[in-house]
């Protein structure tokens, strides 16, 4: 009997297998960088975006980042941090946060394992699909400050509006 994706779990120490998988499922580029590391392109509305996942067994948790490709120039960081800051509280899954190092956006989730037989397909790909979305709600008003002029409070209200359709 073939089971459905709702009874498809993954039992492994590794859930990167799991995301191997799913990536391969999707259609979607990814490189695995090593048992514990994966990485994948992912077409966003806007753009597309870079995930990382990492599975740290010491704790049992695994991180996935999304990465928007967007460098944030020196002048417009603290916009940035305060947008980033006043969207962070009104996201369910995940937040947001400036990679240090590159100075580019990122979505950020972990998923505690510890005392579990595993992650589900059904765990991870509403990690991959809150990622995607957050990503592209964010891009928008990430332009309204970088380029666009706005304040991070106007460009929060225009990441938080939910548009039906298309014009």
């Amino acid at each position: 009997m073939q089971q459905t994706t709702q009874e498809r779990e993954f039992s492994s120490t590794s859930p990167i297998c799991l995301l191997e998988e799913l990536f391969f499922d999707f259609g979607w580029n990814f490189d695995r960088e090593s048992e514990l590391e994966i990485a994948a392109d992912i077409e966003g509305r806007w753009c597309n975006y870079r995930l990382f996942a990492m599975w740290r067994q010491d704790l049992e948790s695994l991180m996935i980042s999304s990465l928007i490709d967007v460098k944030i120039p020196h002048d417009k960081h603290a916009h940035v941090t305060t947008l980033l800051n006043a969207l962070n509280p009104r996201i369910w899954l995940g937040h947001f946060e400036i990679i240090p190092e590159d100075e580019v956006p990122a979505y950020r989730y972990n998923l505690l394992l510890r005392g579990c037989s595993g992650a589900t397909f059904e765990q991870v790909e509403e990690i991959l699909t809150s990622a995607v979305t957050e990503c592209d709600r964010l891009y928008p008003a990430l332009q309204f400050v970088l380029w666009g002029g706005k304040s991070p409070e106007e460009a929060l209200m225009a990441a938080m509006l939910d548009t039906v359709g298309e014009a």
